[in-house]
């Protein structure tokens, strides 16, 4: 995850490493400074009122048993969790899925039927983005789709650099879309369902006004996407990523050129296409995770490398499929050695539960008793903001619902607002974020995959996060206005 060197004088962009390595040392500070402080009632709910501080407890340079120091922040972050959670269970889904979707790849089968809807530049190619766009928005929206996102990073990076656009464009249409969605959403299983469910609300209640937001959120996005797809394609040049896709003009020159679409890569297309529809099968339906995704898609790139064998498919044998799946592997592992330093920066903090004593309950504390007192529509933008913060810290959808809607619902009572605009400042304070902080494991994944720095991602991407934000915004304020309920 190097940020991509310029030549000549001026800023170079710091590594994400290092980046996190500060954010660390000033987590690290605020525990000396900062009191810590729990949520009392011995439930782990975080029940307004019943906040307590617990004075300073410094976190040490070194720690030693159970104690989280700044120069073991990294390890214990690192064996977080259990194989359901965190960075353990995540990590192995992600080495997994690189390795399967690395021998997809090697086959050239889904270079090989992209190609054949949008290698020829112009006005067909452009007219795919929309479309995919809107495909992914609604995958984001339905099934929440965040680290999913990163197998059709590595699917479509080839295919539309082939087709003259850059990698910011598959971000845009993969990433992009499916947090567009997942921030929008009238039903996302991972963020507006557990917020609900917490905050006593049926299920799919205020639906209305979400699908509405959906699809406003997702012609912009899209329309977005197009316009810029299009420029980098006419301008190549203009591309912030033109320096930094340089890796993609060498590996053209490795890859097949003539290669034709095959009775073996229809194969391998139709073995993806089944596993898709498997996996989110499992998600819907029996509520899967990492430990079954990961089994689920291990399974099709098995069956992928049986095929490719069977086929010769780009002159693949036994070896040439471990050779991929180890290469796939490989170029997600940075992803997880960041999501390791992220969770080891909440740790550091104290951890995110509500009855254990930590800086990070007292950051929640003071955020939301900002909101008390204040006007309704000012409060609900309180909320909204404080949502987008914690987000940096509490990545996980359900678990920052888990963390902070048992606070917020009851305090929107207390300030006069309803609790589905409690839900709503959540789900778009959340879910907007994860397309810009660098403590995102599925941001991080679909940046290793298609090999883009996170500063880089930062610079492109910015402006654009402020007019969605500012659009949130808005439909925070019209849901205080109606009374949204």
């Amino acid at each position: 995850m190097r940020a991509p060197s310029t030549p000549g004088r001026g800023f170079k962009a710091p590594d994400t490493f290092v980046i996190l390595l500060f954010v660390a040392l000033t987590a690290w500070v605020a525990t000396w400074l900062v009191p810590v402080g729990y949520f009392a009632g011995g439930d782990g709910v975080f029940h307004p009122g019943a906040f307590e501080f617990a004075g300073r407890q410094p976190a040490p340079l070194f720690g030693t048993g159970e104690d989280i120091g700044f120069l073991n922040f990294l390890f214990e972050g690192l064996i977080a969790g259990d194989r359901h959670s965190s960075t353990i269970g995540l990590l192995a889904f992600l080495l997994i899925v690189g390795g399967a979707f690395g021998i997809i790849m090697r086959t050239g089968a889904m270079e090989a039927a992209l190609r054949r809807v949008i290698a020829r530049p112009g006005a067909r190619g452009d007219g795919v983005l929309p479309v995919l766009f809107v495909l992914f928005s609604l995958g984001g929206a339905v099934f929440g789709m965040g680290e999913e996102a990163i197998v059709f990073v590595m699917i479509l990076v080839p295919a539309f650099f082939r087709a003259g656009y850059d990698t910011l464009t598959v971000l845009l249409v993969t990433y992009g879309a499916t947090q567009i969605g997942f921030a929008t959403s009238w039903m996302n299983p991972f963020s507006v369902v557990v917020a609900q469910g917490i905050a006593d609300l049926d299920v799919m209640s205020g639906a209305g006004l979400r699908v509405t937001m959906w699809l406003l959120f997702t012609v912009l996005g899209a329309a977005y996407t197009y316009r810029y797809a299009r420029n980098v394609r006419l301008n190549p040049q203009s591309s912030l990523a033109y320096e930094a896709d340089r890796w993609l003009h060498d590996e053209q020159h490795d890859a097949p050129e003539s290669q034709s679409f095959s009775p073996g890569h229809g194969l391998v297309l139709v073995t993806v296409l089944i596993g898709i529809a498997w996996v989110a099968w499992g998600v819907a339906a029996r509520r899967y995770y990492f430990p079954e995704l990961a089994a689920q898609f291990f399974t099709i790139g098995l069956v992928a490398a049986i095929i490719a064998r069977v086929f010769r498919l780009n002159n693949m044998d036994l070896n040439a499929c471990g050779e991929a799946f180890r290469d796939g592997a490989v170029q997600l592992a940075p992803a997880g050695m960041i999501i390791a330093f992220a969770k080891g920066i909440v740790l550091l903090l104290g951890g995110d539960e509500a009855g254990d004593a930590s800086v990070l309950n007292t950051a929640l504390h003071g955020m939301a008793s900002l909101t008390e007192g204040l006007p309704s529509h000012i409060a609900g933008l309180g909320m909204y903001m404080s949502q987008a913060v914690i987000n940096i810290f509490v990545v996980s959808g359900s678990g920052q619902a888990a963390l902070t809607m048992p606070l917020m619902a009851p305090l929107s009572d207390l300030i006069g607002v309803e609790r589905q605009i409690a839900v709503l400042a959540f789900q778009l304070g959340d879910g907007l974020m994860n397309l810009i902080v660098p403590s995102s494991a599925a941001l991080i994944g679909c940046l290793a995959a298609a090999r883009v720095s996170w500063a880089l991602w930062f610079k492109f991407f910015w402006k654009f996060l402020a007019i969605l934000m500012t659009l949130g915004a808005v439909f925070i304020l019209i849901a205080v206005s109606t009374g949204y309920s």
